[in-house]
């Protein structure tokens, strides 16, 4: 293994403390560890997690995401086009297990499969976040290094955790990369609560913490639409989200801690759950009384 010249950054595929360079995807995500995924499983429950770690699939909805990461990041997973006997006539990704088995295979050696016209889409996905003010300085800027692997251990725990940076900057800077529906930052509280990507920045902040002492890390997250015409924008959580996620995160790993101690992963608790409405199930005073 050798030093990064720049940053501190091992070049190597081990698991020892700090940050490490080159390690192939599907071997990062072999490798042990409680990663950021893990803490969204913990949080629904630990059989969850326990499921999910040996359960680990690869679903088609997640292949335009990932041919953009390798594409915008220079790095990653290869792209391989579905072949026409894999195409409807329409030119759409057909169904049949013969297809999905073809796709598996694909999966299974490293690479991306993908439709012609979803190629065209992902070119067009890089060239905005290029051309972004912004989010074209923070990624792929020649400033810092893509797809930067953390290993550290917990402090108050001693677990073992890992997270991936899709961007490290050398200056206390990560960049996780997004692709969605909506790229419009007024959503995107809801979207970071429902799918786990605060405590993600939380568990990276920490990670970095841990593995290169940085304190007051900022954390972007770049989020480019999937569809034309292919909007970007940069959010940053709040320092009320952070903390609430860092909550969130100390209990997750303080659960899986117990959780390996006993040996036990229990799923929701065997008892009748009272359910309340959400807040937003409530009518507004001003939209009136409904008569048939």
């Amino acid at each position: 293994m050798t030093s990064h010249p720049e940053g501190g950054v091992e070049v190597g595929s081990d698991t020892r403390p700090g940050l490490h360079l080159g390690i192939p995807d599907l071997e990062y995500h072999a490798m042990p560890g409680l990663s950021s995924t893990g803490i969204k499983n913990m949080l629904k429950s630990p059989a969850h997690y326990d499921w999910y770690r040996t359960h680990r699939t690869e679903r088609r909805a997640f292949d335009v995401g990932h041919a953009a990461h390798a594409k915008i990041l220079g790095v990653g997973l290869g792209v391989v086009a579905y072949p026409d006997e894999h195409l409807t006539p329409s030119g759409n990704v057909s169904t049949k297990a013969a297809t999905e088995a073809w796709a598996s295979e694909q999966r299974a050696m490293g690479l991306v499969p993908v439709a012609p016209d979803q190629i065209a889409a992902v070119d067009a996905m890089a060239e905005k976040v290029a051309r972004h003010p912004i989010a074209g300085k923070l990624i792929g800027s020649g400033i810092g290094q893509p797809e930067v692997s953390l290993f550290w251990d917990d402090p108050e725990t001693g677990v073992a955790c890992k997270g991936r940076i899709d961007w490290l900057q050398d200056e206390p800077i990560a960049v996780d990369l997004k692709t969605a529906r909506t790229a419009d930052p007024r959503r995107f509280g809801r979207t970071a609560a429902d799918y786990g990507y605060a405590e993600q920045a939380m568990h990276y902040l920490n990670g970095l913490t841990a593995t290169r002492g940085d304190t007051d890390a900022r954390f972007y997250q770049v989020l480019v639409e999937t569809e034309a015409p292919h909007f970007v924008s940069v959010v940053e959580l709040d320092e009320t989200f952070r903390f609430l996620a860092g909550v969130r995160v100390r209990r997750a790993i303080d659960l899986y801690a117990q959780c390996v101690e006993s040996g036990e992963w229990p799923g929701y608790p065997a008892i009748i759950h009272s359910v309340a409405p959400p807040p937003w199930y409530e009518p507004d005073d001003d939209e009136g009384d409904i008569s048939l």
